[in-house]
Parts: structure tokens; C-alpha cells; sequence
């Protein structure tokens, strides 16, 4: 039987490669053998093709007429299987999965009949953050919050830890931006009797031409888009054009949301940056309030980059935690539980505290 995988084995000892974050190379973990990324694309293209060949066969040859009813479009797209080119275990991955690890031996697999059908990546951002600095960042994140359970911290495990290769959108864009501010300053002055607040409105006109390159959408649907945003800005310095080596030993997605379908998020982000640019220069007043916009482009372009993700799971009584880190930089966010119990007791201490000096201080004028 035709493999429907590739596994990047070391052509030296037949050892399992995988890209270490950090490096300009793939490494053998076995033998110390360094090979360039060009290289191993050249050594495993043939295989992927044929890889991507068999599988096609073996789709084409289902037949489920007479055993069972035939799978939807949309349940063959959720649950299709694979054969491990290492241990020839049958898989079942996500459809959206181009890249993962065998469970049965854990060598890492490419699925080269999943990049049909969907266009290459321009770039990608190699990792740079290790498991190990992932686990160590995590434990760190939980430093400094107070109201965290005990229990949480003393018997918290790390249950479920994944690299991953997100596909993003990238969008390019000059644009021209205009909005109508109004803008408000107080004058207070005593008269004999009372204190009058005496308000001045102005109408401030704002425009200009900005430039806004590489404004990152993610292209997947189960990844939190706050999530993805909030571990934000990625380093592209880092880009390098897209090869499939760098994904080997790690889990990658293919998009699902596609370029058109990003382009309202991309333009909603360059409305609120633009906003914020022409908002800023509005200043000497006390109050600042945006009353019309318009943000037009003047030429756009998108290119297509898939970018590191460590996703970080842990649990608590019976509730799962997902923490997101982003892969170059180490960034952290994720969602914690809080002790009630503790915080209610930390609001009856601050306003123990804040009574206690407004008692002094009204003693004091007294």
C-alpha cells in the first residue's frame, strides 16, 4: 500500500527530523546531522507528491453504497484518515491539518494531499520558543495574581501541550483617513455666590495618508481571535519565504477562513489605527469625541504567512484552561479562575482601609 503521509526521516540513520526552534536549520536529534531547509525540501519533495497521489487513489476508491449511508461533504471534510509513512498506523486528523505527529510512534508527518485545493504560504515565522520555555513562561504568567486558588497553583499540571503553525493573512495598505472630532474645554470660575462651569465646543478636522503594512488576520475559525490579537505583534523580521520543512515536527492548520472573508477584521483594525492616529493629534482639550469617519484605501495588497503558536491546556476542578503563546516572542494570555472567597475578603480589606482614612481625614477638618 501507497503511503498517504511523508515522515522526514534523517537520510544518515532514518531517524525523525524536526525543525528546533531557533535554528536556520533541521536538525537530526540522533545523529547531530544539519541539513538546509532547501535541502530537505529537494530530498522529500518526490515523496510528498507521491504521497499526495495515493491518497487521492484511496479517496477515489471508497464506496459506502451498500454499508452504511455515505459521509456529507461536511463530515468527510471533519474526519478523514491518513496512513503513517513510519508505522503504517491508519490516523483520523481534522481535515484543516497539514502537518502533525503519529500517535502510535510519534514521528512527524506531513500530509501532502491536504495542500490541494488551497494556496501556498508566502512566508513563514520559524519558532523560536521551545516546549520546555513554553511550560516555564506559563508558570511565570500565574506570578503576581493575587486572587488565583491555591489549589490552582500548588496542583496545577500542565494536562495537554501543542505547537502550532497558524495560517495568517497578512494585508498591506495605504489609505487616506479623514474624521470630524468634537472637542470640548471647561473654564471654571467662582462668582459671588456660585461656581460656574462655562464649556467651550470646537469642531476639529482631521486627514491625512497613512501606510499600514502587514496586518495580521488569522485564517483559522477555532482560533480565538482575541486570543490570536492579544499575543500579538509578531517580529517580522523573522519572515522567510514559506518552505514545508519548518513544519516538521509540529501541528499545522491550513486556512478556513479564506483572504476575502479576513478582509472586514483587516479593515476594521486599519479604521480603529487610523482613528487613533488622527485622534492623537487632536490635543489641549478635555474632552475628545469622534463624529464621522472616512477611511478609504488607495491600493491594497495580502500575502498569506503561517505563524508559531504554543496552545497550553490545564484544568481545574473539571474545567479546562487554554493559554496561547506566541512561539517568537514568548507572549502569554490566556484566562485564569479566581478565588471568590479570597476576593471577597480583598474588597472588605480595601474598604476597611478607605474607611479608615476617610475617618481620619474628616476628623482632621472637624
Amino acid at each position: 500500500m501507497a503511503n498517504t503521509s511523508v515522515g522526514y526521516k534523517c537520510p544518515n540513520c532514518g531517524g525523525p527530523l524536526a525543525f528546533a526552534p531557533g535554528s536556520e536549520k533541521v536538525t537530526c536529534p540522533y545523529c547531530d546531522t544539519e541539513f538546509e531547509v532547501a535541502k530537505i525540501e529537494e530530498l522529500f519533495a518526490k515523496q510528498e507528491k507521491l504521497a499526495a497521489e495515493a491518497q487521492a487513489a484511496k479517496e477515489a476508491k471508497w464506496d459506502t453504497a451498500d454499508a452504511g449511508s455515505e459521509w456529507g461533504e461536511d463530515e468527510a471534510t471533519q474526519m478523514q484518515t491518513f496512513t503513517c509513512s513510519s508505522c503504517g498506523a491508519e490516523l483520523v486528523s481534522d481535515g484543516n491539518t497539514m502537518a502533525t505527529e503519529c500517535c502510535y510512534c510519534g514521528n512527524p508527518t506531513m500530509i501532502p494531499s491536504r495542500f490541494s485545493g488551497m494556496l501556498k504560504p508566502d512566508f513563514v515565522i520559524p519558532f523560536k520558543k521551545t516546549k520546555d520555555e513554553a511550560v516555564a513562561a506559563l508558570k511565570e504568567f500565574y506570578k503576581g495574581k493575587r486572587l488565583l486558588p491555591k489549589a490552582f497553583t500548588a496542583n496545577n499540571r500542565v494536562e495537554a501541550i501543542q505547537a502550532m503553525y497558524v495560517p495568517f493573512w497578512l494585508f498591506d495598505s495605504d489609505v487616506t483617513a479623514s474624521a470630524e472630532f468634537r472637542a470640548e474645554t471647561d473654564t471654571v470660575y467662582e462668582t459671588n455666590d456660585e461656581t460656574v462651569t462655562e464649556t467651550s465646543v470646537y469642531r476639529c478636522d482631521r486627514q491625512g495618508t497613512m501606510r499600514f503594512q502587514r496586518i495580521p488576520v488569522d485564517g483559522s475559525q477555532k482560533m480565538d481571535d482575541t486570543y490570536m490579537e492579544s499575543i500579538e505583534p509578531y517580529d517580522y523580521h523573522d519572515l522567510v519565504p514559506f518552505s514545508s520543512a519548518y513544519l516538521t515536527g509540529y501541528l499545522a492548520d491550513k486556512y478556513d477562513v479564506d483572504a476575502e472573508a479576513a478582509v472586514p477584521r483587516a479593515d476594521e483594525r486599519v479604521r480603529q489605527s487610523a482613528l487613533g492616529v488622527l485622534e492623537d493629534t487632536v490635543e489641549g482639550y478635555d474632552r475628545v469625541e469622534l463624529k464621522e469617519d472616512v477611511i478609504s484605501k488607495d491600493e491594497g495588497a495580502v500575502s498569506y504567512a503561517m505563524a508559531p503558536v504554543w496552545i497550553l491546556t490545564t484544568r481545574y476542578q473539571d474545567q479546562p484552561y487554554t493559554f496561547m503563546m506566541n512561539g517568537q516572542t514568548g507572549k502569554m494570555v490566556g484566562s485564569l479562575p479566581y478565588d471568590k472567597a479570597r476576593a471577597n475578603l480583598y474588597w472588605a480589606g480595601s474598604a476597611l482601609i478607605l474607611t479608615t482614612i476617610f475617618y481620619f481625614i474628616a476628623k482632621w477638618f472637624v
